[in-house]
C-alpha cells in the first residue's frame, strides 16, 4: 500500500510537472508556437511519457478539467435536501479563484484564460469544456432533483456558465496586465454574485 502511494505521488509530481512546464512555454511563444516534444524536452521526460499523462496537446491546456468536472459533480450529487446545485459548488469555485493567487506571475500568461484571449483554438478548447462540463453537471442535478431534464439542462448550462466566466475573466484581466493577486482579488466579488443570484433562482 505504500510503495502504491508513493508511485501515484510520483505520478502527480510529473503530471504537475510537465503542466506547469507547458504553461511556461505557452506563456513564452503561445500555445501555436510550442510543440509537444519541445515540452517533453523541457520538462525532462520521454515524449512518450508526456503523452502517457497528456493524450493530445490540447490537454496540456486542460489539464484541469476532469479534476474539476468530477469535484463539481460530485458535490451536486452529495448535496444535503435543500441545498441548491449552485449552494452546492460555492465554495469549490471561490476556492478555484482564490487558488490564481498563487499562480507564479510567470505562468500567468500560459493559462487557459489568458490562450483562449488570444487565440481561436484555444477559446474552441475553452468552450468545449464549458459544454461537457454542463452535461456533466446537468446530468447530476437531474438524478438528485425532480426537475425535467430540459431544465436540469438549462441549470446545468448556467452553472457551467460561471466557469466560463472565470475563464474569460482571468484571461481579460491578465491581458490588462494585471498580476495573478489582483485577479483573483478583481474575480472573487463578480463571481460571489453570480453565485448568489443563481442560488435565488434555483431556489425557486
Amino acid at each position: 500500500m505504500a510503495e502504491r502511494g508513493l508511485r501515484e505521488l510520483k505520478k502527480a509530481r510529473t503530471r504537475r510537472l510537465i503542466a506547469d512546464t507547458a504553461a511556461r512555454l505557452f506563456a513564452e511563444r503561445g500555445y501555436e508556437q510550442v510543440t509537444v516534444s519541445e515540452v517533453a524536452r523541457a520538462a525532462e521526460v520521454a515524449e512518450q511519457t508526456l503523452y502517457n499523462y497528456f493524450p493530445a496537446k490540447e490537454h496540456l491546456v486542460t489539464d484541469r478539467e476532469d479534476e474539476m468536472q468530477q469535484r463539481l459533480t460530485e458535490l451536486i450529487r452529495s448535496r444535503p435536501a435543500g441545498t441548491t446545485p449552485a449552494a452546492a459548488v460555492r465554495g469549490l469555485l471561490l476556492e478555484t479563484v482564490a487558488a490564481i493567487r498563487g499562480m507564479p506571475a510567470e505562468n500567468a500568461r500560459g493559462n487557459l484564460g489568458y490562450l483562449a484571449s488570444i487565440s481561436p483554438a484555444v477559446n474552441r478548447l475553452a468552450l468545449e469544456v464549458t459544454d461537457r462540463l454542463a452535461t456533466a453537471l446537468a446530468a447530476a442535478i437531474a438524478a438528485t432533483s425532480d426537475v425535467t431534464p430540459e431544465v436540469a439542462r438549462l441549470q446545468g448550462i448556467a452553472l457551467a456558465g460561471v466557469v466560463r466566466i472565470v475563464i474569460g475573466e482571468t484571461g481579460r484581466l491578465t491581458r490588462e496586465g494585471r498580476s495573478p493577486a489582483e485577479t483573483a482579488d478583481a474575480l472573487r466579488p463578480q463571481i460571489e454574485n453570480v453565485l448568489t443570484e443563481l442560488d435565488r433562482w434555483l431556489a425557486r
